[in-house]
């Protein structure tokens, strides 16, 4: 579904599975052609530890940044179709994936439905996220009005190894 204004949008790619980079790659280009958006920023890759299970790869995460007018639901099956087509398999919470892309930010709004939740719940606690956003967003507020800077002074632990 479509709407008739442009929403500014924010994404976190996240891969250790088959090659992560050229995951992101891959998910990258399928979302620069998705009908009705405009691509606008891509951030530098981040490698970094699992923050789950650590019997596992070490993740490569990037954000992207996009103008649409999907609403946040169409935005969100759009995504799971690309996660779909790259061959993504739940294996367990917080375990190995082929790619993963979370909705990370819908313009101000704030969701919360069963299936999606915006802000992503578990954003403001990841440098993973805050990190990579901050690179293409430095002076980005949240929907709560305060800036992301701000998150992440207070961040608890550190995932990130290295970033490119």
């Amino acid at each position: 579904m479509v709407q008739n204004g442009w929403e500014i949008v924010y994404l976190g790619l996240g891969s250790n599975l088959n090659h992560p980079k050229k995951q992101l790659e891959k998910a990258i280009e399928l979302l620069r052609a998705l009908d009705d958006c405009q691509w606008l920023k891509t951030s530098h890759f981040v490698e970094s530890q699992p923050q789950g299970p650590q019997d596992q790869p070490n993740f490569v995460n990037a954000v992207v940044c996009l103008k649409t007018r999907l609403t946040a639901n169409s935005l969100l099956l759009a995504c799971q179709t690309i996660e779909q087509t790259l061959g993504k398999i739940k294996q367990r919470e917080w375990g190995e994936r082929i790619i993963d892309i979370d909705l990370l930010l819908y313009g101000n709004e704030v969701i919360e439905e069963p299936h999606l939740r915006v802000p992503h719940p578990q954003m403001l606690t990841r440098d993973f996220v805050i990190l990579p956003l901050l690179e293409i967003e430095p002076s980005l507020k949240l929907p709560n009005g305060k800036p992301l800077s701000y998150y992440a002074s207070q961040l608890p632990e550190t995932f990130i190894i290295h970033g490119e």
